[in-house]
């Protein structure tokens, strides 16, 4: 039994939701989220709280309460509050600027890298070495973060990359020139 999907959702003041059978909105401050249902999920608005009922009780259901709470949730602080990732640019000589809808990346290559704002996503430079992404839809300010991030993963020895701004990079040791040998 889905113990996240029985939690209701609160709606804070001025957010709508509205749910017609297969497709469900969310209206608030910043813009408007929707996302698709499967027909044995159904979405109640009772007042200032939202709750995911199944239709009936199978196996194959449960996991998708749970899913589609977590969805409604994410959609629900996003028209509110928004989400942002930040990242760190850390290498010698490498920068980061902003020009008008792009980020330009100078991080290492023979060229410099142009990343395009996608639609619903605002990218900004506060410094030259850092990139914020933000935006009202969770999985794709997290999915922009994680396409910057892969135009250079951090590598290990150095710590040289594209990482998270809360991202632990695991340092490993280089050689050791040849101490053991006489």
């Amino acid at each position: 039994m889905s113990r996240i999907g029985k939690l209701p959702v609160n709606l804070p003041a001025g957010v709508s939701v509205s749910f017609d059978g297969d497709t469900l909105t969310v209206k608030g401050a910043k813009g408007t989220l929707t996302q698709k249902v499967a027909g044995d999920i159904d979405i109640k608005v009772e007042g200032s709280s939202v709750h995911v009922v199944k239709k009936h009780d199978t196996k194959e259901l449960e996991p998708m309460h749970g899913l589609y709470r977590a969805l409604l949730h994410n959609m629900v602080v996003g028209v509110t509050n928004g989400y942002t990732k930040s990242l760190k640019v850390n290498g010698v000589g490498w920068k980061v600027a902003k020009q008008g809808n792009k980020v330009v990346l100078n991080v290492g290559f023979s060229h410099p890298v142009e990343f395009a704002e996608p639609a619903g996503i605002k990218l900004e430079c506060p410094g030259p070495n850092e990139i914020t992404v933000s935006g009202i839809d969770k999985a794709l300010v997290g999915q922009t973060a994680a396409d910057i991030r892969s135009i250079r993963v951090p590598e290990p020895y150095h710590g040289y990359g594209i990482a998270y701004s809360d991202e632990v990079i695991e340092r490993k040791e280089g050689k050791t020139g040849g101490k053991g040998k006489k």
